[in-house]
């Protein structure tokens, strides 16, 4: 465990980690843009899930290059990465059994939203929220669902649309999840110090 902290702290590795990040997110947003035309002004902040989630991530990581906490940006990442991840996860996983099909880009997401989910709850043990935050991240993210599948914002899946119902269900509970994860690897796990390593 030790071993894995110390990497974890590792200065190269957290500039690498923010680098594929921040190219991740930039990629996430392009594949956003068709959606995005179409999307009303009031609603653009909250339609391009997973890139937002990552960038929430990279402002966590940019802080412990200096060596601080931005608690409320730690707590929108772990919540955020984990919902997403999972929920890409799953959405091509139930394409794949709707159509019979997937292509090699689904198989790329799979793998990067998966790692996604890990990587907010490996850096925890770094984080500093508090109640308050986990309340604010709570609330952006169930707004979030709200805005999907309430007002129809949700991120287009063409072959699953028979099915939003559904997964605007399973997105609910998956929230709740992550917020309940957020709360246990924030609160009822030790702390530790993020000094970063040359």
């Amino acid at each position: 465990m030790l071993w894995i902290m110390s990497i974890l702290k590792n200065k190269t590795f957290i500039w690498l980690l923010l680098i594929v990040n921040l190219f991740g997110t930039i990629y996430g947003y392009i594949w956003y843009i068709p959606q995005l035309r179409n999307t009303p002004s009031q609603f653009l902040v909250f339609v391009p899930d997973s890139p937002t989630a990552s960038l929430f991530f990279c402002f966590v990581l940019l802080a412990f290059l200096l060596n601080r906490n931005w608690p409320l940006f730690e707590v929108l990442a772990i919540i955020t990465l984990f919902k997403y991840g999972i929920w890409a996860v799953v959405m091509n996983l139930l394409t794949l059994w709707v159509s019979g099909d997937l292509p090699w880009e689904g198989y790329m997401l799979m793998a990067s939203h998966g790692a996604m989910a890990l990587q907010g709850i490996l850096y925890s043990s770094f984080y500093r929220v508090r109640i308050w935050h986990i309340i604010v991240g709570a609330v952006w993210t169930v707004h979030n669902d709200i805005i999907d599948y309430v007002y129809m914002q949700y991120p287009v899946y063409s072959s699953l649309y028979m099915y939003i119902q559904h997964i605007g269900y399973f997105t609910f509970w998956l929230s709740i999840v992550s917020i309940a994860i957020a709360y246990f690897f924030t609160q009822k796990t030790k702390r530790l110090d993020i000094q970063v390593r040359p």
